[in-house]
């Protein structure tokens, strides 16, 4: 199975005053290069879905913008996997500075049993580190050209895999490989969590 990873950064940053999280320093780089790095390693191509293209020119991936504008984070899963070349898509925002390749290779080695296969922790499911698979874009669709833009409001049309929390810690804390970076305050705790060799 072609496996595309797809980098999530159509989001405006509000939280954080507006600056782009993505090109935040965490550990002497930016959020989005650790980013690309452990893409990089586990799928077979990338590409990063924008609508500000300039910002991230730098890093010489394939660029897609949102195929539904204001369509928030269903909309961007849409876009990368409508525009992954293989069968599925992992997708993983642009604000997670401690991607484990292990955690990432859990994920992915699940997606030829299911449309979806996603981490949960707690009561939440990892949505924005997770495989789509190409049946998800007609549910998708109707979904967004409908307005409703919950991740999960597609789910009861396709096939959802879901891998427990305890998977997860066998390999890494998932309280840190699935952090964002989305308010000052978590900056500065991404920052402290790096200097300590993370």
């Amino acid at each position: 199975m072609r496996l595309t990873g797809v980098i999530q950064a159509g989001g405006r940053s509000v939280r954080m005053g507006g600056e782009p999280k993505a090109l935040m320093e965490v550990g002497g780089r930016r959020i989005i290069e650790r980013v690309a790095e452990i893409l990089g390693q586990v799928t077979d191509d990338l590409l990063l879905v924008t609508n500000t293209p300039a910002l991230y020119d730098w890093l010489g991936l394939r660029m897609v913008p949102d195929v539904f504008p204001n369509g928030g984070s269903l909309g961007g899963i849409y876009s990368g996997l409508a525009a992954a070349p293989g069968e599925a898509a992992f997708t993983v925002a642009c604000d997670m500075p401690f991607l484990s390749p292990a955690v990432a290779r859990l994920v992915i080695s699940r997606a030829p049993e299911a449309d979806v296969v996603v981490p949960r922790t707690g009561p939440h499911y990892e949505t924005l580190h997770a495989c789509y698979g190409r049946g998800c874009l007609d549910p998708m669709a109707r979904r967004l050209r409908a307005g409703e833009l919950k991740i999960t409001g597609f789910w009861d049309e396709v096939r959802v895999l879901t891998i427990p929390e305890e998977d997860v810690a066998r390999l890494d804390d998932p309280a840190v490989v699935f952090s964002n970076v989305n308010t000052p305050d978590e900056l500065e705790r991404a920052r402290a969590l790096a200097a300590q060799g993370r």
